[in-house]
């Protein structure tokens, strides 16, 4: 089985939540850059190492392996996601109290319950 680039892209993409948050992870970067919004640089830098990562044609397995190819890829991409996820959810819920200025407390830490 081969595995292109472009498929594992896609396969990634189908993360739950991963493109309704896209639009939050600019208007994130965006924020911090301004200095409203604080974060650790590690939560915004290994996500984006990992999508350098994913679309260079440098891989420390090579993508012609068989299946092995492809592995390096996803594990970096099953590291990278939830990481850049948990900080989106994060912020936006820091950018709903930024609107709603009665909220009371500090939110330091977001998990989703389902």
């Amino acid at each position: 089985m081969k595995y292109s680039k472009m498929k594992l892209a896609q396969e990634a993409l189908k993360h739950k939540g991963l493109l309704q948050k896209i639009p939050a992870v600019y208007r994130m970067i965006k924020a911090w850059r301004s200095g409203k919004y604080s974060m650790k640089i590690t939560d915004i830098l290994f996500p984006a190492l990992a999508l350098v990562y994913v679309i260079s044609p440098i891989d420390i397995i090579p993508d012609f392996v068989p299946f092995v190819g492809a592995l390096d890829d996803l594990a970096i991409l099953a590291f990278a996601i939830p990481m850049l996820l948990k900080e989106v959810d994060k912020y936006l819920i820091w950018e709903f109290q930024q609107k709603d200025k009665t909220t009371q407390g500090q939110i330091v830490d977001a998990e989703i319950v389902e």
